[in-house]
């Protein structure tokens, strides 16, 4: 990429994040209170988000060869464990994926 495209990329991924940070801001006044369907999809949007990540992670998994989906299973238990311990995502997101690697580097090889 020339300079050139390289700025103009960069510009183009920046004021796509600015406008979607902004836009709920501008179309969306505090005057008036949010809608219910928004507030809705507020609510139900982010656990559908979750569902649909832990689907596409294990689309892959072969109960029947390999290590028959026990690193993951793992390190799932793993992640629900410290999120119902701690309560704090990161935490489990980060624990979750730190056991998983953690078996899949150097225990089921």
């Amino acid at each position: 990429m020339t300079l050139t495209e390289q700025v103009l990329t960069i510009a183009a991924c920046a004021i796509g994040t600015m406008l979607t940070r902004f836009l709920p801001f501008l179309v969306f006044s505090s005057k008036k209170p949010t809608p219910d369907y928004i507030q809705y999809l507020g609510r139900a949007l982010p656990c559908a988000i979750f569902a649909m990540l832990v689907v596409y992670c294990l689309k892959d998994v072969t109960l029947l060869s390999g290590s028959h989906g026990l690193p993951e299973a793992l390190g799932i238990a793993v992640t629900i464990l410290l999120h119902k311990a701690r309560h704090q995502m990161l935490l489990s997101i980060a624990g979750g994926t730190i056991c998983y690697m953690v078996l899949v580097q150097m225990v089921f090889k």
